[in-house]
Formats: structure tokens, sequence, C-alpha cells
């Protein structure tokens, strides 16, 4: 056993401790050097007595702030009673939950697999699918992220691709329609997606064995940058699967449940997928997910032996959060809040953009929303060191926020605060990345 470390204060000991015993998970990126003590509503607590506002509602999940009343309430009371249950039993809350979320969404969708994080769901939606179609190819977006187990890993190119040995056989990626940095463009320089997302799947026809299960994609593709593709290119992108006999799986984990300020971001598109995943939002923060799709479906994957069991799959604890979670979006109409929101977030970043020459672009839905910060617009040319200074900045003067650098992109910081935050918050947090941004571009 390791001697005790003596003489060091107790930051300084935990610090310690976590360098010495932690198994850093992302990447070539550190642990932000603040203790977190506790957290309410739109901000964060620091052991220093710092108050940092969380523009990012967590893992971009917790969409009612942090320690919500109403979610503590229903956690005390619920692990009172019944917290966890062998994976063949139900309870109330999970067959309410079913419920509650069929009653969100259009027909067919109806049938409900609960689980606990995001790459989970999608791993079960991808072997749904497959199980269904009786095939194994996968099709997913080059800037695409569904998560780290198996499956989902392998559909997802934004990152962590490299070093981990072969992916498993037939995982094609498509490009992504991204307005901003165009690869096919039209006459009048604007991205062609129609002939990117033809261009795409002649590619993935040359490569495919005839063993087409599905496609899954994000309505908006948050890792990847922020990146929301046109109105009409999921309707498209759907009939390219109909036509091979696939199935469409759609990753609401960030989107779903009122951030974009409609209940689901593929509502605006007038689609309906074959399958829907929900993580993130659905326990606001607790590690909750769902795989909901058709009894048609449903019903096709049960009479082939469809398994997955988890030892979590059905927990009463997180359905009950999830129940709250709904009846608070409901009451508190926070898909109207997102809109309005949202707007008023938009009008502030456009005014940062007006003074600020390095905001290459704003685009998102709701409080969803990126910034691409770029050294110069005419170009478009990137900067990963002024994303990174940026960044640095906002936390020195209090602000949370999280940037994706990818190849070939600028920063593109993602703001998604909670959906009950305030005007004053939101306010107060776009004057900080206006000082942040000024601080670094000088």
């Amino acid at each position: 056993m390791a001697a005790p470390l003596t003489d060091l204060s107790t930051t300084d000991r935990f610090w310690a401790d976590a360098d010495r015993h932690l198994v850093r998970y992302a990447g070539a990126g550190d642990f932000t050097r603040e203790i977190i003590d506790h957290a309410a509503g739109s901000y964060l607590f620091t052991e220093s007595g710092r108050r940092i506002l969380d523009f990012t509602s967590g893992q971009m999940s917790a969409i009612l702030g942090h320690s919500h009343p109403e979610i503590v309430e229903t956690v005390r009371r619920q692990i009172g009673s019944l917290d966890h249950l062998f994976s063949g039993m139900l309870s109330r809350p999970v067959v309410d939950l079913a419920r509650q979320l069929a009653e969100t969404l259009p027909s067919p969708l109806e049938k409900a697999l609960l689980l606990t994080t995001g790459a989970e769901s999608n791993e079960a939606a991808i072997r749904m699918a497959k199980l269904v179609t009786g095939k194994h190819e996968i099709v997913s977006f080059a800037r695409s992220w569904h998560g780290m187990t198996q499956a989902a890993a392998n559909a997802t190119y934004s990152a962590g691709r490299k070093g981990y040995g072969p992916t498993a056989p037939g995982n094609f990626a498509i490009p992504s329609p991204n307005s901003y940095r165009p690869d096919f463009v039209g006459p009048d320089g604007e991205l062609d997606w129609k002939r990117q997302l033809d261009f795409g799947f002649e590619m993935i026809d040359a490569q495919s064995v005839g063993s087409l299960a599905a496609c899954i994609v994000e309505p908006i593709l948050s890792s990847g940058g922020i990146i929301e593709p046109p109105v009409g290119y999921f309707a498209a992108l759907q009939e390219k699967c109909r036509e091979r006999g696939m199935l469409l799986i759609l990753d609401e984990a960030q989107t779903g449940l009122c951030r974009t300020g409609n209940w689901y971001a593929f509502e605006r598109d007038g689609v309906v997928p074959d399958i829907l995943t929900l993580s993130k939002t659905l326990g606001a923060g607790l590690p909750l997910a769902a795989v909901i799709t058709s009894a048609e479906i449903e019903q096709e994957a049960h009479d082939r032996g469809y398994l997955f069991f988890t030892t979590h799959v059905a927990d009463p604890l997180v359905a009950a959060v999830g129940n709250t979670v709904l009846d608070v979006l409901t009451r508190d109409r926070l898909d109207e809040r997102a809109t309005e929101l949202g707007a008023f977030l938009r009008r502030g970043l456009d005014d940062l953009a007006a003074r600020h020459s390095v905001v290459g672009d704003i685009r998102g839905r709701g409080l969803l929303v990126g910034v691409e910060l770029v050294v110069d617009r005419a170009t478009k040319r990137s900067s990963d060191e002024l994303g990174a200074l940026v960044t640095r900045r906002c936390l020195e003067l209090g602000l949370h926020m999280n940037i994706v650098q990818l190849p070939g992109m600028g920063g593109v910081f993602r703001i998604a605060p909670p959906l009950t935050a305030t005007e004053d918050e939101l306010a107060e947090g776009l004057a900080v990345l206006d000082q942040a941004i000024g601080d670094a571009s000088a």
C-alpha cells in the first residue's frame, strides 16, 4: 500500500489523488481544475466559493437545471420505496413513463424500452434494426457521435476511431450537410445537399454487400459542431432508406424533449423515424434513456427473439424521474420557453458577431446553439488556439462553455443552457462571452 500523502492542503491532496488514481477519459483534454461542491439551477458552485454559470446543462443533460426541487423530491420519495428490480419485473413508474412518452409522440411510435445511457439506447436500436431487417450494414454521418459501446462507437465518426483495432464490417459514413462549410455547392455557392446526399448513397451502394439495415443520425449533430441539416434533408434521407429497405433511427439524445423549441427536433421536418432514441434530457441529468418504436417493429423483433437484457433496464427509480421531467416540461410549456429564450440568445449572439469578426457562424435551434470561431471570415480559416483561449477565459470569468474542435472546422461552442434559465442569466453569459472573445482576440 502506498504511503499516505502528508503536508499537503486539502485541495492539493484532492488533485494529487485525482491525478494518481483516476483514468482520464477525454482524449487529450484534462479535467477542469475546479472542485465542484454543489449546483443549483443554472449555476455550479466550487469549494473555493466561486459561482460558475453552466452553459452546457452539465453534459448537455440537465434541461431543468441542477437540483430541480421536483426532481429532488421524486428521488427522495422513490428511493425510499422502490429503486431497483430484477429486469423481468415491472413497476408503475416504468409503465407510466412508457405511456407518457407515447403520448408525446406521433403514431406509430408507442413501444418503449427504458435503459440508462445514450450509447446503450443506440446499441439497442441498432441491434433491433439488424434483427428485424435480417441485415447488418449501418450508415451514419461523417461527423456523428452515437456513443462509446461497440455498435454505437462503430457508427461514430467525429472522434475516437483510431487505435482500437477494426470496427465491425458494414459501417459506412455519408457526408454531413454543413451549410457553413459546404462540400457540394450550387451555382449560388450554397450547399447543394440533394447532390451531396445522392453522392453519399452512390458511395454506400458501391460499398454495400446488399445488407443495408439502418441509417442512424442526429437531427442536429452536436459533437459534430452543431450542424443542422437543411429543411427537406431528412425527408429525402428517409426516402433513400425506404428505397433500400433500411430503417431510419433518429438519435435525439441532445435535441429531444423541448430543447430545440419542439418536443422533438424531427417535428420540423415532418418525418417520423422507425426507431427513436432518447437519453440525456430524458433523465434531466440522471442516467435514463429510451428506445421507442412501432408496435409492428417491436412485434417482429420479439418474434425473432430480440435480446437486450441489462442490469438496469426498466429501473423504477429513474423511470419515476422521467415521469417528473415530462410533467414539468408539459406543465411549464418549456417547448415554448425554449423558443423564446432561444430567440433572446440568438439576438445576443448576433450582436456579438457584429462586434467580433472572429465569430464566423451562429447556428442551431432553440437552446441548442453553435458559435463557430474563425480567424478570417472570408476564408473561414480556423484556429484551435483561439477557441482554447476563449474557453479558458470564460471559465476564469465565471462561465462554463464547451468547445468542439474538429479537423477542418474552427472551434465551435456548444451552448445549451437549462430550459429553466432566465433572460438575466443568458445576458450574464453573453456578457462574459463578449469579454472573453475580446480578451482572447487581443
